[in-house]
């Protein structure tokens, strides 16, 4: 039973993957390259999984994916290279008003250096990539899984940069057994809600309730568009088997919802579970937009302008790679329209933690 290496911990998808690893017994032995200004979080974090897990081992090295050698010094390259044998890429800037500056340097330039590292390991088994659904950046229609087409556009410097991160993934098809693996806008637990931060669709929750006692409250986005929500625990979980699986070696595969809730009764369900109410209509997303261009206006709702985008965007995700692995598995997407009560409910109890918060740009 090898090491399993993972950039991106102690993050939210990174931690429950861990968590995740040890409780399905697919290894041991964890090693965690950690940001020197994340080492005391990712300690509580490996304090709390060890409860869990006395017999199973999370061992922290500081480093640095946008230097050389992931900031590693000799000595620490070498005692993680002679037994890893899954690296798990996870470390990236996910903020959607992210600067371009800032994303390249981490989820480019980063990734170009977790490659080189990769090259290197002896004893590699699998090197699972997490990329991002959102590389089709403004394409529309049906996407596949099979297909990495330069879009016309991005709506954002995210979008961008995780594209050309998968590209230079992409190109160690032939060189190194790897997985690429797509996910869509990923939730909170679906059995607790529990996130470790407000963003992505909760940018939503923060607008509906700071509307709440406004006379009413309008729809914003397409009747067309479908919003892509997948559960954490359901993303580490397709990951992992994907991981364990020979049959997913040198594809990528789209970890979303394969029936999503069109973004208008996700919005009004949401408007249901916080306010108690009904929408009372519809805004035009090009209008909220406009109307967001205030940094105040965003500030009081409590959402990044880049986010609007998602509301109207109407592009349906092809999983059926996906699908075909995971049809002998008991894993399967919990229904989103099932589950946002949940995540409504950890977000009241919760919605005043400045830990989970997120600074308005």
């Amino acid at each position: 039973m090898g090491a399993h290496l993972l950039t991106g911990f102690p993050g939210f998808i990174a931690g429950h993957l861990a968590d995740q690893l040890f409780k399905e017994n697919v290894t041991e032995q964890i090693y965690a390259i950690v940001l020197p200004g994340e080492m005391e979080k990712a300690r509580r974090k490996v304090q709390t999984i060890a409860k869990r897990y006395p017999n199973c081992r999370i061992e922290l090295f500081e480093g640095d994916i946008t230097l050389p050698n992931l900031g590693l010094g000799d000595a620490e390259l070498a005692a993680i290279s002679l037994y890893t044998q899954i690296v798990w890429h996870l470390a990236a800037i996910y903020d959607l008003a992210v600067e371009r500056k800032a994303a390249w340097k981490v989820n480019v330039h980063g990734t170009a250096h977790v490659n080189d590292f990769v090259r290197t390991l002896p004893k590699l088994q699998r090197y699972m990539y997490f990329s991002t659904a959102s590389v089709a950046g403004r394409r529309y229609g049906r996407l596949l899984e099979t297909e990495l087409i330069r879009p016309p556009a991005f709506k954002n410097y995210y979008e961008e940069t995780k594209y050309e991160a998968e590209l230079r993934v992409e190109d160690l098809k032939m060189e190194v057994p790897l997985t690429i693996i797509r996910p869509g806008i990923v939730c909170g637990h679906s059995e607790t809600g529990e996130t470790d931060k407000f963003d992505g669709l909760y940018f939503y929750f923060n607008m509906i309730d700071s509307l709440k006692k406004w006379p009413f409250i309008l729809y914003v986005g397409s009747k067309r568009a479908a919003l892509n929500i997948v559960p954490v625990d359901y993303v580490v979980k397709a990951a992992i088997y994907m991981c364990k699986s020979q049959e997913a070696e040198g594809k990528t595969f789209h970890i979303t919802n394969p029936r999503p809730p069109k973004t208008y009764k996700i919005f009004k369900e949401i408007v249901r579970q916080l306010s108690g109410r009904r929408v009372a209509g519809r805004i035009p997303t090009a209008v909220m937009k406009k109307i967001a261009e205030s940094y105040k206006i965003r500030k009081k709702l409590g959402i990044e302008y880049e986010s609007f985008d998602y509301l109207a965007w109407q592009a349906e995700f092809d999983a059926t790679q996906t699908e075909e692995l995971l049809r002998t598995s008991t894993i399967s997407c919990p229904d989103t329209m099932e589950i946002i009560p949940i995540l409504v409910d950890f977000y009241n109890k919760n919605k005043c933690r400045q830990d989970l918060l997120i600074s308005i740009k």
